[in-house]
């Protein structure tokens, strides 16, 4: 079956519609697949911001001012326009940005070594299938622009083959530039697997011989180490307090990721939630549905080891090259892989005819899973009237529909094997899409305070519950304006202390019971909350059919008669 018609440009281009529509769908929603340190990055921006000034950062969290290269933060500084337009989406997209720009330059790459671009297409729409892609590649975090410049310097190699390995000063300098960048993201220490991959990749090109390398190439990668370094080096001489930076990033951030976690080094490097084998399973798992289909493709390059490309050869060394350098730090996660998955994403789209059904098929069985759980916790929400009242919890036709739609292309897909591997890659998105628009009705009305609240406690000071450094960063978006203060998440439901203590405070209750109000307490505003934590009766509760009740509380603004006077003493529980 060749290329021709088991993914034709006709499946390309829907398919990136539906991705790009996946990508931009719920970009400003609370909710969406991330990572929570995005509250911490909006702080130290909205701060900085605050301040006036680029540099040095701000903010008011104990060891978490330096904790990464100020890039990020000048990038929401710059499209919050000084954080005068606070709002996630415009936080986000230039991560979503950086995201598109990778996808296009591997898109670049592959089309041009392979001499299709459909195969350039494909490699890209896997990327972006990827959920690891998915989760990170639209937040506000660092990954998205530290995997874009890390990634150009082996995409000019792949797209420019023998003019860029041969380049004596020019490719070296853009290379060294933009790592630099990297560096300036994420981290410094990006330079060793950065510098560790170009130097197998020059290895390879002098056909494994280390005299050339060092006769040739030895220069360009000093070169290129150095002028990266050079660049994240700029951090230190533009910053007041390169001291701070010294202490919270160099030794806080980065050195003390080498420590022991649990027992001994060598220990936690075999067993354990930080063992090289958790290395493994992560970074693989970083495909999200399409896991199975890249572990396919990774057997079927051990099989074919000797008949590889060139191209598919330095693919596979610069995945080695990082794995071999993460597996070093005490603390291993794959999210310290992600700026090989282009490269992983490459292989399987060079590999696309080649491989076997049954990855497919399990990305297929895993998206009908996900799609079916949703579908069933959505009709269950809607159906059950679990907030007392008909029609609260509502879902537009057009959700139903794609459910509908998606679960049908996902069976054409299990039952017709010349459609499996593009509806697999479809699917992928649809999921994505349904994960998206299954917590809608809270992105409306129903889990937000109307405008008549937020004018009332407009420049006042409220009491929000946090379990999680700058939580109030959310609470920010729901309540413009106010001057937010942070209590221990634990003691939100404890209506009558909080009450007691703080004269304006957001209080919990569980769906269906009010919180007990001292006589002169007043509820001032209302919306609904979903929980982060369940014990396994809830859990239990839940899967035999009592989801809403669980699965959510409600948040009441509370106004009472309690005095405080402000500065507290103590630290914020949002700090």
């Amino acid at each position: 079956m060749g290329m021709r018609s088991s993914f034709t440009y006709r499946s390309a281009v829907l398919i990136l519609i539906l991705g790009i529509f996946t990508y931009l769908y719920g970009l400003d929603s609370r909710f969406a697949p991330k990572n929570g340190d995005e509250y911490p990055y909006m702080h130290i921006v909205r701060l900085t911001a605050d301040a006036g000034s680029w540099l040095p950062l701000q903010s008011e969290m104990d060891g978490i001012k330096n904790t990464k290269p100020p890039l990020i933060f000048w990038g929401g500084i710059a499209s919050t326009h000084w954080a005068a337009d606070w709002s996630l989406f415009a936080l986000r997209w230039p991560s979503v940005l950086y995201t598109a720009f990778t996808a296009f330059f591997l898109f670049l790459a592959v089309a041009r070594f392979s001499g299709k671009k459909q195969t350039g297409l494909l490699a890209a729409l896997l990327w972006l299938a990827f959920f690891a892609t998915y989760r990170y590649g639209r937040p506000f975090l660092t990954d998205p622009p530290e995997v874009f410049w890390l990634s150009l310097p082996f995409f000019g190699l792949l797209y420019w083959g023998k003019s860029a390995f041969n380049s004596k000063l020019l490719f070296p300098v853009m290379a060294g530039i933009s790592l630099g960048m990297a560096l300036l993201s994420k981290s410094f220490a990006y330079i060793v697997p950065a510098s560790f991959a170009l130097g197998l990749f020059y290895w390879r090109w002098r056909e494994w011989s280390i005299s050339k390398v060092l006769v040739r190439d030895a220069y360009k990668l000093i070169l290129i180490a150095l002028l990266s370094l050079g660049v994240f080096a700029l951090w230190f001489v533009l910053d007041p307090s390169p001291e701070a930076i010294w202490k919270e990033f160099v030794l806080g951030e980065n050195a003390a990721k080498f420590e022991a976690r649990s027992s001994h080094y060598f220990l936690d490097l075999i067993r354990g939630g930080d063992s090289i084998w958790m290395l493994i399973l992560t970074t693989l798992a970083n495909a999200g549905l399409l896991t199975f289909v890249l572990i396919s493709t990774l057997i079927q390059c051990w099989r074919q080891r000797r008949f590889l490309s060139l191209e598919e050869a330095l693919l596979l060394l610069l995945v080695l090259a990082f794995f071999i350098v993460f597996s070093l730090p005490s603390q291993r996660s794959g999210r310290y892989l992600l700026p090989v998955m282009p490269a992983f994403a490459a292989l399987i789209a060079l590999h696309w005819d080649r491989l076997p059904l049954w990855g497919f098929r399990i990305a297929l069985l895993l998206q009908l899973i996900l799609i079916a759980t949703l579908a069933w916790v959505g009709g269950n929400l809607q159906l059950s009237n679990f907030l007392g009242q008909p029609n609260i919890w509502n879902y537009s036709y057009w959700h139903w529909a794609l459910v509908c739609a998606s679960l049908l292309l996902i069976i054409v897909g299990l039952a017709h094997q010349n459609r499996t591997k593009t509806l697999a890659l479809a699917g992928c998105f649809l999921s994505y899409c349904i994960l998206t628009s299954s917590l809608s009705p809270l992105e409306g009305a129903l889990g937000r305070y109307d405008q008549a609240t937020i004018e009332r406690v407009s420049r006042q000071d409220i009491w929000v519950p946090c379990d999680y450094r700058a939580k109030d960063e959310e609470y920010r978006l729901l309540l413009p304006g106010t001057k937010l203060h942070g209590y221990l998440a634990k003691d939100a439901g404890d209506a009558r202390l909080l009450s007691d203590t703080y004269p304006l405070v957001a209080v919990q209750s569980p769906i269906g019971i009010e919180p007990e109000l001292c006589e002169s307490c007043q509820i001032i505003g209302r919306r609904m909350e979903m929980r982060a934590r369940h014990s396994n009766a809830e859990i239990l509760a839940m899967v035999q059919g009592q989801i809403g009740q669980h699965l959510f509380v409600n948040e009441y603004l509370i106004l009472t008669p309690a005095k405080i006077e402000l500065p507290l003493s103590g630290k914020d529980a949002c700090r």
